[in-house]
């Protein structure tokens, strides 16, 4: 009984070992380059660097927009509290199913927090891009 329980614990333990965990998968050089991804385009928008924002999206995004004119009119129009936030602060990156979520709280000029929520795609170059952003108001419960 003891040789069968022992045997059995052994083989869930390699069972669970063996099961990637959707954290795991992003190797810290890629979590870093994801947050500098993300980083470099806020950067890019606080500086009223079109070109250079549009440089990080992905070519979903910048076939959906065409040029970055069109994407930064985009931006300021749905998304002002990316413009120049007041303070940031990243979570730990996220993956899952190919893509990896970067969620950022901003706090804009008037004080209010919001969660943004960025996709991030590997390229064919290995490079991240972000093919997405979703932003909410934060309901104070998040932290860093």
């Amino acid at each position: 009984m003891l040789k069968c329980l022992t045997r059995f614990w052994l083989c869930a333990t390699l069972v669970f070992t063996a099961m990637p965990s959707s954290a795991a998968e992003l190797l810290p050089q890629d979590a870093k380059a994801v947050r500098g991804v993300v980083q470099a385009q806020l950067s890019a928008m606080a500086a009223g660097d079109a070109a250079a924002a549009f440089s990080y999206a992905s070519p979903a995004i910048r076939a959906q927009f065409g040029d970055a004119k069109r994407f930064m009119a985009m931006v300021q129009r749905a998304y002002p509290m990316v413009i120049k936030p007041a303070a940031t602060s990243y979570f730990r990156p996220e993956a899952g199913d190919g893509v990896v979520v970067q969620d950022v709280l901003l706090r804009d000029a008037a004080g209010r927090v919001w969660r943004a929520s960025y996709q991030l795609e590997r390229q064919a170059d290995k490079h991240w891009r972000i093919n997405g952003c979703v932003v909410t108001p934060d309901d104070g419960k998040s932290s860093t």
